[in-house]
């Protein structure tokens, strides 16, 4: 059975890279507050549910997620690491199926759920996220609803 030990080259290299302000995500940012929306950072968008959105638009309920290929086992993009594959093939699918969870929660308390992959163009997925946002408020979608 392979070693859980990663090298010293591996682990300096994952320690590296973000979770957090990537440059998917301040593109995206960049974008939707050219557009005129305006949304929190880095929030929770349900009390007692540890999981944290990128952007979040609280009135009309939108939570946007940008997953990394590699993390979040991207069907265009995701690889399968050859050192270790047993590990790594379990933490993606229990990363997926956290966000398969997150999505079904917020669902149930009437949020919807945006997830933009790392590859995606960013002035597209934010013009797809304006779009939602803009109907939800129009629809009248409030965090009172």
């Amino acid at each position: 059975m392979p070693s859980l030990e990663t090298t010293p080259k591996i682990r300096a290299r994952m320690s590296k890279q973000r979770s957090r302000d990537t440059d998917i995500e301040i593109a995206l940012r960049r974008t939707l507050h050219a557009a005129g929306l305006r949304y929190r950072v880095h929030r929770r968008p349900l009390k007692g549910v540890r999981r944290e959105a990128d952007i979040l638009f609280g009135p009309a309920r939108v939570a946007v997620f940008v997953d990394g290929c590699f993390w979040h086992g991207c069907p265009e993009h995701a690889t399968w690491p050859k050192n270790n594959a047993d590990f790594w093939r379990e933490k993606i699918e229990k990363n997926r199926t956290r966000d398969h969870d997150t999505d079904t929660r917020l669902a149930e308390a009437g949020w919807l759920s945006v997830r933009v992959w790392e590859h995606e163009n960013p002035t597209q997925a934010a013009e797809r996220i304006v779009t939602l946002v803009r109907d939800r408020r129009a629809a009248g979608y409030t965090l009172t609803t």
